[in-house]
């Protein structure tokens, strides 16, 4: 895909302050320290459109950046947040929940996990949560370029029979760092905004 243009457009946390343009929504989940804002920058080909921080757990809001005045890249805030107190972790986990089953516009889930782990419970929570919603969605194993080039394929593998033994979605390798899978990623937006 070819970027023109990509803006910030606004923070959310209720249904009234998403866009009222009804464009399709490329949505992105996954633990704080996952890399969901280094993969916006990665794919739109910005350094700091959306703020990386060494902190996890910095983005509280839902943030939605319009894409060629066509779609938007929405950033869910990550889950397993330490540094929240217990009632900010349960307000910030209502307005991603509100958003996931009230937003009419989502046009593909995008779950990152990292390549390096094991899912974790709230990734397992997080996945078992999709299905049940039946939205489309593909799963990024992020941060490939952390480990071996020769490990990558088997590590992808291995984290999708962890969480989908059937194989009936798309699990892709990422890096931010390497941007050799930037393609795979955006040939599956492409369909998905086709559609």
């Amino acid at each position: 895909m070819i970027i023109k243009n990509a803006e910030f457009t606004i923070s959310a946390t209720k249904p009234s302050q998403y866009p009222k343009d009804d464009l399709p929504q490329i949505v992105l989940v996954g633990k704080s320290n996952v890399g969901k804002s280094s993969f916006i920058n990665t794919m739109l080909n910005r350094k700091k459109l959306a703020r990386t921080s060494s902190e996890p757990g910095k983005t509280r809001l839902i943030n939605f950046y319009k894409v060629n005045q066509e779609f938007y890249l929405v950033d869910l805030p990550g889950y397993g947040f330490s540094k929240m107190s217990k009632l900010q972790q349960a307000q910030v986990g209502n307005f991603i929940e509100e958003y996931l089953s009230k937003s009419k516009n989502i046009a593909l889930i995008i779950f990152l996990i990292d390549i390096r782990h094991a899912p974790t419970e709230n990734d397992k929570l997080m996945y078992n949560y999709i299905i049940n919603q039946n939205l489309p969605c593909i799963v990024l194993a992020n941060k490939a370029d952390k480990i071996a080039i020769t490990k990558v394929d088997n590590s992808v593998k291995d984290i999708q029979n962890m969480l989908n033994p059937l194989h009936d979605l798309l699990f892709l390798p990422f890096s931010s760092e390497r941007k050799i899978y930037t393609e795979n990623a955006w040939n599956e937006i492409e369909k998905q905004l086709i559609n």
